[in-house]
C-alpha cells in the first residue's frame, strides 16, 4: 500500500493532491530519516484568499514551505508546497491563499497541532518535546492554538451553579482566581485569572456579559470561601443567587483554631515536663473513623485529662451534629448554641471562629436552603488537579503558560475538526 493511499484516507485535503512522497535521509532526525510529501493544487481549482476566504484568479507562486506533519512509525513527516498568490476582488490586494491543512504562517499541520496538544494533557510540555523531537515552543504553541480555538467555540449556556476559589501558584504569596462550573452534567473551569481580589473576580463577569450570557438571570448557586474580596463582588454582582459557604471551609477553619490551642498548650507543658501533647496534632485533627487501634487508644488518654486543647477538640467535635439536619431553621438554631457555648469557652482562637461563623450565618445555612447538593469539596477537588497539573510541569515560568496549561487541562474545551484522530 502506498503512503498517498494512507494520506487520502486518514488526511484527505479538498482541492489540492499528494503528487508524490519520497523518503530521503535527515540527520537531524531520531532514526536518520524523513518522509516529504509534495502537494499540487488540483486541477482547476482556484486558491482562497488569506484574508476574507474568497477564491481568486492566481497571481503567482512563492517559494516551497515546508509543514510538520504527524510522525509515522518514529520517521519525521514533513508537507511541501509552494503558496500560491491571490489577485482578490474582494480585499482589493495581493492575498496568500488559504491552505486547509494549517493556519498562518505557522510550519506545522493543524493534526499535528491537535495530536501534540493530546499528548500535552497526558505529560509535561518537556516530556512531549522530548518524545517527538519538537522543541517546548512548539508544544506551547500547538497548545495554546487549541485552546485559543476552545475558549471561541465554547458554549457558555446554562450555567446555574459556579464555584470561586483562589490557588497559589508561586512563592510570595502569588495567587491566581479560578471559577469552575458546578452543574452536574459539566463540571469545568470557566475562567482563570491573576490575583485574588475583587477587580481579578470582576473579569469574569466581564467575559460573560462580552458572550453574551446575563449572570444574574443564568447563575443561581454560588460556593466560596470567606475571603472578603469574593464575598463582596458576589454580593454586588449576582445579589439573587445563593451563596453558599459549606462544611469544608468552616472545617477548616475549626482545625487551624484547634491546632493553634494545641501548640500553644503544648508548648507551656513541655516547659513544665508534660509531654502529653507530643505528636497529637493529627489525632485531634483526624475524624475518628480514620484512627487506627492505637491512636484511637491514645486519644481516649488525652481525652481523659483537664486541657484547653481537650475542650477545643469536644466543641470542634460537637459541631458534626450542624450537618445532621435538613432544616435551616434548626441547623440556625444549632450554629447559634454552639456559638454562645464556645464564647463561653475563654479559648480565643475558636471564639474568632465563632464570631466569624456569626457573621456569615445566612451565607452557612444557605447550604441547607439549597438541599445539600452543591458544596465546595468539588472546588477543592478540582483545586486539586491545578496542582497536579503544576507538579507535572514542574512549575511554569509566566502566569501566560499556566493559564493556557489550566484552560487545557480542566476546561473541558472543544477541539478543532480534524478528519482522523491519531492518539
Amino acid at each position: 500500500m502506498q503512503f498517498k493511499i494512507l494520506l487520502n484516507r486518514v488526511h484527505p485535503v479538498k482541492r489540492f493532491v499528494y503528487e508524490k512522497v519520497q523518503l530521503v535521509e535527515k540527520s537531524g532526525q531520531p532514526n536518520g530519516l524523513g518522509l516529504e510529501v509534495h502537494i499540487r493544487p488540483r486541477r482547476g481549482s482556484r486558491g482562497l484568499c488569506g484574508g476574507c476566504g474568497e477564491p481568486g484568479p492566481g497571481y503567482d507562486r512563492l517559494e516551497e514551505r515546508r509543514f510538520a506533519f504527524v510522525p509515522v512509525w518514529g520517521i519525521a513527516v514533513t508537507m511541501i508546497y509552494a503558496m500560491r498568490r491571490i489577485n482578490c476582488r474582494g480585499c482589493g490586494k495581493i492575498q496568500v491563499e488559504r491552505v486547509p491543512w494549517a493556519e498562518g504562517k505557522r510550519p506545522i499541520t493543524r493534526a499535528y497541532e491537535c495530536f501534540l496538544a493530546t499528548w500535552a494533557k497526558r505529560m509535561s510540555w518537556s516530556e512531549v518535546g522530548s518524545a517527538f523531537w519538537v522543541s517546548w515552543e512548539c508544544v506551547f504553541r500547538s497548545v495554546k492554538t487549541v485552546v485559543d480555538y476552545g475558549l471561541a467555540h465554547r458554549d457558555l449556556t446554562g450555567i446555574t451553579a459556579i464555584g470561586v476559589d483562589e490557588v497559589a501558584y508561586a512563592k510570595g504569596h502569588r495567587y491566581a482566581t479560578l471559577v469552575y462550573q458546578l452543574d452536574g452534567h459539566s463540571r469545568r473551569l470557566l475562567h482563570v485569572v491573576e490575583g485574588r481580589t475583587a477587580r481579578s473576580l470582576l473579569t469574569f463577569f466581564r467575559m460573560l456579559k462580552k458572550s453574551g450570557i446575563d449572570a444574574r438571570k443564568s447563575i443561581r448557586f454560588v460556593c466560596s470561601d470567606m475571603w472578603k474580596a469574593y464575598l463582596k463582588v458576589i454580593k454586588k454582582k449576582l445579589p439573587d443567587a445563593l451563596h453558599i459557604l459549606d462544611r469544608y471551609h468552616i472545617v477548616a477553619t475549626l482545625n487551624k483554631a484547634l491546632d493553634e490551642v494545641r501548640a500553644d498548650e503544648a508548648r507551656q507543658l513541655k516547659l513544665d515536663g508534660w509531654s502529653i501533647l507530643k505528636r497529637s496534632r493529627w489525632l485531634l485533627l483526624r475524624r475518628r473513623e480514620n484512627l487506627s487501634g492505637k491512636q484511637r487508644y491514645r486519644l481516649r488518654n488525652i481525652l481523659q485529662w483537664d486541657l484547653r486543647t481537650v475542650r477545643a477538640y469536644l466543641l470542634k467535635e460537637s459541631l458534626n451534629a450542624l450537618w445532621e439536619y435538613k432544616s435551616p431553621t434548626y441547623a440556625g438554631r444549632c450554629l447559634d448554641a454552639w456559638c454562645r457555648q464556645v464564647m463561653r469557652s475563654r479559648l480565643e482562637p475558636m471564639k474568632k471562629v465563632a464570631r466569624s461563623l456569626r457573621n456569615h450565618r445566612e451565607l452557612i445555612l444557605n447550604w441547607f436552603r439549597a438541599r445539600k447538593q452543591y458544596n465546595s469539596g468539588v472546588v477543592e477537588g478540582m483545586n486539586a488537579l491545578v496542582k497536579l497539573r503544576f507538579r507535572k510541569a514542574f512549575g511554569f515560568r509566566t502566569f501566560d503558560a499556566i493559564e493556557v496549561a489550566l484552560y487545557h487541562q480542566l476546561g473541558n474545551l472543544p477541539e478543532p475538526e480534524i478528519t482522523h484522530r491519531f492518539c
